[in-house]
């Protein structure tokens, strides 16, 4: 039987003015108590992910000497990653973030720590396979614990684009993220030991990640559900489907409604008997497919890259080569969230990923020259992160509260689910047709995602999954 709202909720409150003419949108996000200490703290929680998958690779390449087997254990890594970040996340959504973090935290950091001690020991690989397994799956997806909780702290500043401001932020410490992972974890194993980027990961979780689940103030509460007469509000939410509104579901409204209670209350939000998993929620299937094959095109990119810098006698700078991509994400990431756009979040979408198309063309065009590569990189780049960034907020726009942390969680999913693809695709091809082959699959993954995008706004607009 579904709890029945036992709080009555005061009358809704009128958010204050802000001067919205003298300060910038990062400046009013992160004026409100508590939010540089979560994201900051959420950064540095997030860097184990940019650093497990090639530190294995490191590891077991310089200790047991094996390339093929150091991949392997990379894609164990990967793949125990997928399967177990949504569950992580219902789980998050459920109990609440602190009373579910602290216990997934303490076994991250065991496991990070169990596998750099078993292969300094050399230990059977049997035993390393099942811990490599055992670090992807107590690794959850802080970046949507982060983004769920911007989206509670911002809940009654009466200024919708502010998520935008907050959510491209960290689109931005995304990229840095994953700029400096790889090289700190090169740095590390190969001056300091093998195993050392894995001591360091886990110092980063455990520090980050205390420090996070600390921040009380900012931690969304559970949301209860309440029970829904659908056969009253049938009609009207045939009317809604009707008039495109399906996909403005009631996420916002519930959010800017709790306001009323005191953050230790739990958040009231309408149930939807038929809805088990955010994946059900109109839109939401159809997102996540395109997520998993516009993903594709950079594992398949980095491959490429990797193989033509090699061919051309250069592979000593395949490192700054890759990073162009991620500096110019970055910056675009920066000024997607300090602008006010016109439009859907879908339309935003469209124009982004025509946008990176395009700059996947002329990476194709430039053909062996490296210095241009890297400039069509930087300037494609700006176009990256306000995808990924609009993708978290249609996430938001489309699921309710009680799902939003799986929501997010669902595309970390779908991140490493295509990046997988990509590479086993690109390996395929470049063994067969070399790396100018290579660099054309980013272009044709990008352009089989636009009509997928096209797909997912029809399917949120007409109610379906």
């Amino acid at each position: 039987m579904a709890r029945r709202n036992t709080i009555a909720p005061s009358p809704s409150r009128t958010p204050e003015p802000s001067p919205r003419g003298h300060r910038s949108p990062y400046a009013r996000v992160f004026s409100i108590p508590g939010t540089k200490a979560f994201s900051a703290a959420g950064a540095l929680a997030r860097l184990p992910m940019s650093m497990t998958s090639l530190g294995i690779v490191l590891a077991l390449n310089n200790l047991y000497d094996n390339w093929t087997v150091a991949g392997t254990m990379s894609a164990v890594c990967v793949l125990a990653m997928a399967i177990a970040t949504p569950v992580y996340a219902r789980l998050f959504d459920r109990y609440g973030q602190s009373r579910v973090g602290w216990i997934a935290l303490g076994a991250e950091v065991a496991v990070l720590v169990a596998f750099a001690l078993a292969a300094m020991m050399r230990v059977p690989l049997t035993v390393l396979f099942v811990l490599a397994a055992g670090i992807g799956a107590t690794q959850f997806a802080f970046g949507a614990l982060v983004r769920t909780r911007w989206s509670w702290a911002l809940r009654d500043q009466g200024d919708p684009n502010l998520l935008n401001t907050a959510y491209a932020f960290e689109s931005a410490v995304d990229e840095v993220v994953f700029i400096l992972g790889p090289i700190l974890t090169a740095g590390l194993a190969t001056s300091i030991h093998p195993v050392a980027p894995f001591f360091v990961a886990a110092a980063a979780a455990g520090i980050g990640g205390a420090v996070y689940f600390l921040q009380k103030r900012t931690e969304p509460p559970v949301a209860v559900l309440t029970p829904v007469d659908t056969t009253a509000r049938g009609d009207a939410a045939r009317e809604d489907a009707a008039r495109g509104t399906a996909e403005e579901s009631s996420a916002s409204d519930a959010f800017a409604s709790a306001s009323a209670f005191d953050t230790t209350e739990p958040l009231r939000a309408k149930a939807d008997p038929s809805k088990h998993s955010a994946l059900q929620f109109p839109g939401m299937l159809m997102l996540m497919i395109m997520w998993v094959v516009f993903n594709m095109c950079f594992s398949m990119f980095d491959v490429s890259m990797t193989s033509l810098t090699k061919a051309l006698g250069r592979a000593n700078i395949v490192g700054v080569q890759l990073a162009m991509f991620a500096v110019g994400s970055c910056i675009g990431a920066l000024v997607f969230g300090s602008v006010r756009l016109r439009g859907s979040h879908w339309k935003h979408m469209l124009v982004f990923m025509a946008y990176l198309t395009l700059g996947f063309v002329g990476i194709h065009l430039a053909g062996e020259n490296l210095v241009l590569i890297g400039a069509i990189e930087l300037v494609a780049g700006l176009g990256v992160a306000p995808i990924y960034a609009t993708g978290n907020l249609i996430v938001k726009q489309t699921v309710s509260p009680n799902f939003l942390t799986e929501g997010l969680s669902w595309l970390s999913t779908s991140v490493n689910i295509g990046q997988s693809i990509g590479s086993t695709i690109v390996g395929v091809v470049l063994d067969h047709a070399g790396p100018n082959a290579g660099l054309a699959l980013p272009m044709a993954a990008c352009a089989v995602s636009i009509p997928l995008i096209a797909l997912a706004a029809l399917s949120a607009r007409r109610g379906q999954w």
